[in-house]
């Protein structure tokens, strides 16, 4: 599993993100135009941890169309760019971005945590412990404020992450 990562993007952006004809297209240029102009206010790494905050925030499964909206956005529910399952590219709307960003500033330590260990992960690739969840919330630590950032930025955001 590799590094989860969100990017807060320019329309104009989104727009060249939606005309890339193939994911090779799209990784490159989600490599060279975003990544490499990632700074602290408009990037921000969830790691390893994406995989058990996805399932905490929804129903436990990495299905995107389980769970509620719109906490079940933050990392898997938008528009899925790529074609391939080695490498997502999720992309969401400056409305998404608001509406998540209203819903991510209501999560608490306590309510996040209850949904953590009360819900089975299936498939899941970490092993669901007091040390997982102590790394996932510190992960998840800045991800209101950065979606609240990009909310009022209206920007778009994008969920980077490969298998």
């Amino acid at each position: 599993m590799t590094l989860g990562m969100h990017f807060a993007i320019s329309y104009d952006q989104a727009m060249k993100l939606l005309k890339q004809k193939s994911d090779e297209d799209l990784v490159a240029m989600v490599s060279e135009d975003i990544e490499e102009a990632a700074t602290e206010e408009n990037s921000f790494q969830t790691d390893k941890a994406w995989d058990a905050l996805h399932r905490s925030l929804s129903n436990g499964t990495l299905d995107v169309r389980q769970g509620t909206r719109p906490l079940n956005m933050a990392f898997f529910g938008g528009n899925v760019l790529n074609r391939e399952a080695d490498y997502f590219v999720i992309l969401l709307t400056p409305t998404e971005v608001k509406q998540v960003a209203e819903a991510l500033a209501q999560v608490t330590e306590a309510g996040l945590k209850k949904r953590y260990f009360d819900q089975k992960f299936p498939d899941y690739q970490g092993e669901k412990s007091q040390e997982d969840w102590e790394y996932s919330w510190s992960s998840f630590q800045g991800l209101p404020e950065f979606f609240a950032n990009a909310a009022a930025r209206k920007d778009h955001v994008i969920f980077t992450v490969g298998q």
